[in-house]
């Protein structure tokens, strides 16, 4: 393990996250359910998308030769920037309603998380940092301990959270600091 990279994967992902309809979601199930409980479905949700990101990270490196996946980790994380701009003013907090715990709430957050996750921009990151450092390891780490801390905040945070936190605000941080990693991607892949 790479623990500089964890120390870059981290801070990314969970700026990334921290406004996502993933942190709305599971402030929602837990005023609903226990925290505990949302928090174990959703810590598992995020560890199948981290793996299934950072393996396909990994296998764009043998796809492509390294100045290409530079290249190509560049535009993306330039896209996730620009996602991540546009989605400043949204707000998500109504994406979960019509998931109902029938089946506790465990199986519920671990449903409404996974399925929510897909194609998401924390996923898309978490590959595009994957492919840029070949360190799936350190990739995942980093990635899901951010994951796991945004919904750690979001369940134990409730609604203070939302008072507190400008949501469009931190997706504004999080498509400066893509524009940061897609511009030093791109000076790589020219280099």
């Amino acid at each position: 393990m790479i623990l500089h990279v964890v120390a870059v994967c981290f801070p990314v992902i969970f700026l990334a996250e921290l406004p996502d309809k993933t942190m709305f979601a599971s402030l929602l199930m837990a005023t609903r359910g226990r925290p505990g409980q949302v928090w174990l479905g959703a810590a598992g949700a995020f560890v199948v998308h981290v793996a299934i990101a950072t393996t396909v990270g990994v296998a764009l490196l043998e796809v492509l030769p390294r100045r290409g996946v530079d290249g190509f980790v560049a535009a993306l994380f330039a896209v996730g920037a620009l996602y991540a701009w546009r989605e400043g003013t949204r707000t998500e907090a109504g994406a979960v309603e019509r998931e109902r715990g029938r089946h506790g709430a465990v199986l519920s957050a671990f449903v409404v998380i996974f399925v929510a996750e897909w194609g998401d921009l924390t996923q898309i990151l978490t590959a595009n940092l994957a492919a840029k450092f070949n360190s799936p390891l350190s990739v995942a780490t980093g990635a899901t301990l951010a994951l796991w801390s945004v919904a750690a905040i979001a369940v134990l945070s409730g609604q203070r959270l939302l008072r507190l936190v400008d949501a469009a605000t931190v997706r504004r941080v999080t498509a400066v600091v893509l524009t940061g990693l897609a511009g030093w991607s791109l000076w790589e892949a020219l280099q």
